[in-house]
């Protein structure tokens, strides 16, 4: 059974706008995904906070490419494979991968 998919927006002390997302993202929600990104980002920088995803697939990965420029994002070491060889760490920043977040392509 899939977790299902929340998103809460908030911003840090400092005024940064922050999308905590929770759940499994897939192409079911990946729609959600979208319009939560787009509606939190405003003019500044939108930290995508990722930290609580278990899952993450192609449609939940071109939301984020979608916005490269404008996000920052917050991973964890269960999608950080996903984000290395997508190539989302070449175009964004991001952090909170933890350990093996240096792996490359042929430990993968």
């Amino acid at each position: 059974m899939s977790t299902p998919l929340t998103l809460a927006a908030s911003r840090r002390p400092d005024g940064t706008a922050v999308l905590a997302v929770t759940g499994e993202i897939d192409m079911s929600n990946a729609p959600a995904l979208e319009a939560g990104v787009a509606r939190s980002a405003g003019d500044g920088v939108l930290v995508v906070d990722l930290s609580g995803v278990d899952y993450l697939d192609s449609a939940g990965l071109s939301v984020l490419f979608a916005h490269a420029e404008r996000i920052r994002v917050v991973a964890n070491p269960l999608i950080a494979p996903v984000l290395i060889v997508s190539g989302l760490t070449e175009v964004t920043a991001v952090e909170g991968m933890g350990p093996g977040s240096d792996l490359d392509e042929d430990e993968l």
